[in-house]
C-alpha cells in the first residue's frame, strides 16, 4: 500500500513550549514533505530535571493554544495517559503498533538530544521501529560529509551502529537493518526554556519568546514563579 501520510512525532517536555519549538517544527513539516507533526509533552521524564516542572495539564494547555492556527500541527497525550516513566521506544511502539498502514512516522529530535540516545532505553529498538529526523542548526551537518566520521557521524559510528553509511543524497546515515537517520538542518532560534522560567521568576516580559496566548497562560496561572 502507498504512503499517504507522513507524521512526525515530536516529543518533549514543552515547559513551556516557545518559538524555538515551533519555527523548527514548521520548518521541519515544510522542508522534510510532512503532513502532520503530533506534539507529545512527556509526563514523566527520565532525562529531565523535574523541580521546575509544570503540571501536565497546564504543559498540555498551553501546547493547545500554541498550535490552535495550524491545522498540521496537533497535540498527542500518549504519555499523559501511560503510567509510568515516558520512555521514548514505548511511545514510537505504540504509534508504530496503532498507525494506518498507509502512515509512515518520523521521530524528531533536536542535535543534542541526538547526541545523548545511546543513554536512552532500549535506543537501538528505536530505530529497529522509525526513522530518525535530528534537527541540527546549519553548518552541524557539515562533518558529515566528510569520511573521518567526524562530529555527528563519528558519534553514530562508535555509540550506535558501525553498520550506518552516510548518504549525500539523502543527507542520511542508512543501515541494512536499522531506519535511517536523516540529517535536516533548521534555523536556530537559540530560545531556551529555562531562559523562559528564569525571566518569569524575575517579573522580566517573555514576549515573543512564547505565543501571546502562552504568556498570558503563564502569568495568568502564576506559573514558574
Amino acid at each position: 500500500m502507498p504512503i499517504l501520510n507522513r507524521v512526525g512525532l515530536f516529543g518533549g517536555t514543552f515547559n513551556p513550549i516557545h518559538f524555538g519549538h515551533l519555527r523548527t517544527a514548521l520548518e521541519t513539516l515544510e522542508g522534510f514533505g510532512l503532513d502532520q507533526i503530533r506534539f507529545i509533552p512527556a509526563a514523566d521524564p527520565p532525562h529531565k530535571d523535574k523541580t521546575d516542572l509544570a503540571d501536565e495539564s497546564d504543559r498540555l494547555a498551553m501546547l493547545t493554544q500554541a498550535i490552535e492556527n495550524n491545522p498540521s500541527f496537533l497535540v498527542s497525550d500518549i504519555e499523559l495517559q501511560r503510567p509510568g516513566r515516558s520512555y521514548t521506544v514505548d511511545t514510537v511502539k505504540q504509534f508504530t503498533r496503532e498507525k494506518l498502514p498507509s502512515t509512515q512516522c518520523f521521530l524528531i529530535i533536536g542535535l543534542d538530544a541526538f547526541m545523548d540516545i545511546s543513554t536512552w532505553k532500549d535506543y537501538k529498538e528505536i530505530l529497529n521501529n522509525i526513522p530518525l529526523i535530528v534537527m541540527s542548526r546549519p553548518g552541524e551537518n557539515e562533518p558529515c560529509m566528510n569520511r573521518n566520521f567526524s562530529g555527528i557521524g563519528k558519534y553514530v559510528e562508535n555509540r550506535i551502529s558501525s553498520g550506518f553509511v552516510f548518504n549525500r543524497e539523502q543527507n542520511a546515515f542508512v543501515h541494512k537493518s536499522l531506519k535511517p537517520i536523516y540529517i535536516f538542518p533548521v534555523t536556530s532560534l537559540h530560545i531556551s526554556a529555562t531562559t523562559i522560567r528564569q525571566h518569569v521568576r524575575q517579573g522580566r516580559s517573555i514576549r515573543y519568546l512564547v505565543p501571546d496566548s502562552v504568556a498570558t497562560y503563564i502569568h495568568d496561572k502564576r506559573l514558574y514563579t
